[in-house]
């Protein structure tokens, strides 16, 4: 099994030390979160997810949930773990203080989202869509509704779903066939199949709060024609008890390549009880409150296993003696750890160089995101909202692509033992590869990036991203000029890039459609160097307080600038190429 200490120290550098956000520092409702606070957060979750949670990731791989007699069974240990786990107030974190929660930022509830899919992304996956389901009840439901649901969500006591997808339609959710007739007493009864829901059913919680999104009987096709229903597993009385089960029955659960201890089921709607959230016809954008949320958890997820196969990865290379490096001096022909050998090195930088950026760049997300739901100011809000609509798709997409790359490398560097279950690395990987298809492919994110991001109503959104960070690199120490020069190359390669998408845009959508991927990539490892040089301001300000640990940043930054960040260029020289080959070949 793989081991895992939380990066407390690198996550408390990030929030003592880059938390220095003019919009952020006003928002009233977060002065009293202060550094010695969240120490004491983190380091507590840091003991639940090492100690509690990562023996679950084995368990659940070997013993993974199962259909008994229309009852889903969690793998064993998962039930006294997500007992202990509610007792503590993890799933309150982040939640509002007048329904129970504890009412912490996401600078700090990103950071928990991080080891805890470290230690085990298929139990992380029970409370995760829960806080999903939670946050879109709370800015769309009712307050009657919010009062009777939100408190025993926040608690733990009762989960929540998200249940879109359906066998005639995933991305195209205008297709969907599930049907809501409105009935006297001003409910709904809810007809038809989901597939691929997370959580869908399990043991874990008294009772299943779905989110289900349907098409009233005298709705219009398409989107237009989509509303959003809470439909709970068990009836919900007005004095907030459980009353009888609801019309709703797991078919079946997917047998899977990882997660396997998460729950993925087949849901059917025979006459449920819903009730409409939100005004009619307007479900899908109320559905995106949560997920979008969830687009950016999933890149969070990429993050934190790239973090543990790193972790595991180091270690194993400084004790495993294989080959004669270049600088071998032994003069018994001993063999050198491979941490020795170049090769190995250069892949290990590359895991930290890319882990170290993306947590650095969720950590400035967290502040635009905060600052679009909270400020006073309704432009500054406006701005903050157009920077996470921006990075939503760059952050599920890049970080998780790159936690395959990271995942396959650390098999890699584990030889034939990383091929072996022994390790558990191989069950990174495959647990791993679900985070670049669900909540929305990475194909899909990279075309709604390039046809929906960029420009909207509010203008050139990209425009809008250049001069901020232009703005927020803007410095007078020497020292950082050198990785300035080359990071404002790199910002006239994506202007470049980006006028060409919005020029295709008007020419050939299929020039743009085929480049969307790489118009992501090259903002993705561009936005990580922006990261970067924010950590390298603070790293050459305060060297003399910490020079070890400065030094190490810097070296990272220097080894990303020079081996990786190059790649965003590599994207663009191909993508401007075309599409007229693709589009013409005849594949036989």
């Amino acid at each position: 099994m793989p081991s895992y200490n939380a990066p407390v120290k690198d996550m408390m550098f990030l929030y003592e030390k880059l938390r220095d956000n003019k919009n952020y520092n006003e928002l009233e409702k977060y002065k009293e979160v202060n550094s010695e606070l969240v120490k004491d957060i983190l380091e507590e979750a840091a003991k639940i997810n090492q100690n509690l949670i990562l023996p679950l990731a084995k368990a659940g791989d070997e013993n993974p949930a199962i259909l008994e007699n229309g009852v889903v069974r969690t793998p064993p240990g998962y039930k006294e773990a997500y007992k202990k786990y509610i007792e503590d107030g993890w799933t309150s974190l982040s939640c509002d203080p007048k329904y129970g929660g504890q009412g912490m930022p996401r600078t700090v509830s990103a950071f928990f989202d991080e080891m805890l899919s470290s230690a085990s992304l298929a139990f992380k996956l029970y409370s995760e869509l829960s806080l999903g389901a939670y946050n879109c009840i709370h800015h769309h439901a009712p307050d009657e509704i919010k009062d009777r649901y939100l408190p025993k969500m926040v608690e733990g006591k009762w989960s929540g779903t998200m249940c879109l997808t359906e066998p005639v339609c995933g991305t195209d959710l205008g297709l969907l066939k599930t049907k809501a007739v409105e009935q006297p007493d001003g409910t709904y009864k809810i007809t038809g199949q989901k597939i691929f829901i997370t959580s869908g059913d399990h043991d874990l919680t008294e009772n299943i709060i779905h989110l289900v999104i349907a098409r009233a009987s005298d709705s219009p096709k398409g989107t237009k024609g989509i509303s959003l229903f809470l439909v709970p597993k068990f009836i919900v009385k007005e004095d907030g008890t459980i009353g009888a089960r609801n019309g709703i029955s797991t078919g079946s659960i997917e047998t899977k390549m990882g997660i396997k201890g998460s729950a993925t089921c087949v849901l059917n709607f025979d006459d449920a009880t819903g009730i409409m959230i939100g005004p009619k016809n307007k479900g899908l954008s109320q559905m995106f409150t949560m997920m979008n949320l969830e687009r950016i958890v999933v890149g969070i997820q990429g993050l934190g296993i790239s973090e543990i196969a790193y972790q595991n990865s180091l270690s194993y290379a400084k004790e495993r003696k294989q080959g004669k490096s270049n600088n071998n001096k032994s003069q018994n022909g001993n063999a050198d750890a491979i941490i020795e050998h170049a090769d190995i090195r250069k892949t290990l930088l590359n895991m930290k160089s890319i882990i170290e950026g993306e947590r650095a760049l969720c950590f400035w997300l967290s502040q635009q995101t905060e600052v679009s739901l909270n400020h006073d100011d309704q432009k500054i809000k406006q701005d903050a909202s157009d920077m996470v609509s921006l990075m939503t798709p760059v952050v599920k997409s890049l970080f998780s692509d790159l936690g395959m790359e990271i995942t396959s490398d650390a098999m890699q560097i584990f030889g034939g033992y990383g091929y072996t279950k022994d390790q558990g690395i191989e069950q990174l990987y495959r647990d791993n590869r679900i985070t670049p298809i669900y909540e929305g492919t990475n194909s899909v994110q990279a075309a709604d990036l390039v046809f929906r991001k960029l420009l909207n109503k509010n203008g050139n959104i990209i425009d809008k991203f250049l001069d901020l960070v232009k703005t927020e690199t803007n410095t007078n120490n020497e020292k950082i000029k050198p990785f300035i020069k080359e990071f404002n190359y790199y910002l006239d390669v994506l202007k470049n890039f980006s006028d060409w998408t919005i020029q295709r845009l008007e020419t050939n959508k299929d020039d743009v459609s085929a480049a969307a991927n790489d118009y992501l990539k090259t903002l993705g490892y561009i936005s990580l160097a922006f990261s970067w040089i924010k950590v390298l301001n603070i790293s050459f300000k305060d060297y003399e307080e910490n020079k070890k640990f400065y030094d190490d940043k810097i070296n990272t930054a220097k080894f990303y600038f020079d081996k990786v960040l190059p790649r965003a260029e590599q994207h663009y020289k191909s993508a401007i190429t075309g599409s007229l080959n693709i589009m013409n070949f005849k594949f036989s």
